[in-house]
This record gives structure tokens, sequence and C-alpha cells, in this order.
């Protein structure tokens, strides 16, 4: 096995020995919402708003604004996709069928995510302007690119729509080199692992909506 390899899982074990707490409880609500997710099991949505919550310290330890930000959008989008998977449904069926989004809705969503991204780079950079004091935002235009494609990720997984893992995977590869960039090996580890999960999900919800016979909405 390569040295370098070797390096990466010794301090893989390294961290883990000494994992903050609350670091560790981030990274069980964290692979937990995923993984029921993929099963599409409605306690998704709690596991997800307590994976929320306790990100919202770490990031604020961190100077990472545009995911603090972020987070408020998940917390709310948690509790949203929460209601509509018991409340949504207007088919006959049990649960709410994943379907697929139309191709103009996608090319809309991600038009919008571009200048959305845009904006709020630009507005992560201005903070110590707006609040004296503030510290300079870290990697500012990287964190509003997550920020931005998580908020229309998690708004097509809350709608149940197919397409949700492709931007997750995007995303988690981001969030993946920014993490460990910035030393946050906790939250590094965790989207490493997201992006096989997103692999997976998708092939799981795919299977699933072949299953229920959904197309569009």
């Amino acid at each position: 096995m390569s040295l370098i390899y070797v390096d990466i899982i010794q301090s893989f074990f390294d961290y883990l020995q000494g994992i903050d707490i609350l670091e560790a409880f981030g990274l069980i609500f964290g692979l937990l919402c995923v993984g029921l997710l993929i099963r599409e099991n409605i306690y998704t949505w709690p596991a997800g708003i307590i994976y929320v919550l306790i990100s919202f310290v770490i990031f604020w330890q961190q100077r990472l604004y545009g995911d603090l930000l972020l987070h408020i959008f998940f917390l709310i989008l948690n509790i949203y996709g929460w209601y509509y998977w018991v409340k949504g449904n207007s088919s006959n069926s049990e649960e709410v069928p994943i379907t697929r989004l139309r191709k103009t809705d996608l090319l809309y969503l991600l038009f919008l995510s571009f200048i959305g991204i845009l904006i709020f780079g630009y507005f992560l950079e201005s903070l110590p302007l707006i609040f004296k004091g503030l510290p300079q935002a870290s990697l500012p235009y990287w964190d509003s690119t997550t920020s931005i494609l998580s908020v229309g990720a998690m708004w097509l997984t809350a709608r149940k729509k197919i397409e949700n893992w492709y931007l997750w995977f995007i995303i988690d590869i981001l969030a993946t080199g920014i993490y460990f960039y910035k030393g946050i090996e906790f939250y590094a580890i965790l989207y490493l692992v997201y992006i096989v999960l997103a692999i997976l999900g998708y092939n799981a919800w795919k299977k699933s909506m072949i299953a229920q016979g959904s197309t569009n909405e």
C-alpha cells in the first residue's frame, strides 16, 4: 500500500480517537439522515433536523457563513419535506411517489442557481463591510456554490425528485475538497462518504421509481 494512503488512514484513525463529541453526533446523524433518505424513510427528516442544529455550531466556529445561512434554509426545508411526505401525496399510493423533473424546470433551476451563486458569493465577500469587525468569509464563492446548489437539491429532495441525487453528487465532491482544505476532517470524511451514498441513492430511487411507474409530476 502506498505510504500516502497509509498516512491518510492513520490520520483518519487519529482523528476518530480525538473527535469532539459534537462532531461525533453530527457524523452519526448526518449518515443516518442520508441512509434513511435512500430508503425513502420518513424519519430522514427528524434526523436531518438534528444534524442541521449541530451544524449551526460547527460552521459558526469555522467562519463558513454561507454554510451557516444554508443550514437555516435546510432547517426550513427539512420541516417542509417532513410535512410534504406526510400530507403532500396527491396520488392513490400510500406514500409520495418519486418523479422526474421536467427538463425545462431543470434548466430553469440551474440558471437560477448560477445567478444565486454569483450574488450570494458577492454577499459573503462583502460581509465584513456590512458588519464591522466580522472576520473575512473563508472561500466565499466556493462556499456560495455548495450553498446555493444545496438549497436546490434540498428542494428537489423534499419534492421527491430523482434529480436531487445529481446535485448532491456534485455538491459532495466540492464540499469534500473545501472541508479538507479548511481542516474540518469530520465534514470532509462525511461528504466523502456522501459521494458514494449519492450514487447508491440514485440507483435505489431509480429502481423504486420504475416499480412505481412514475415519470413526471
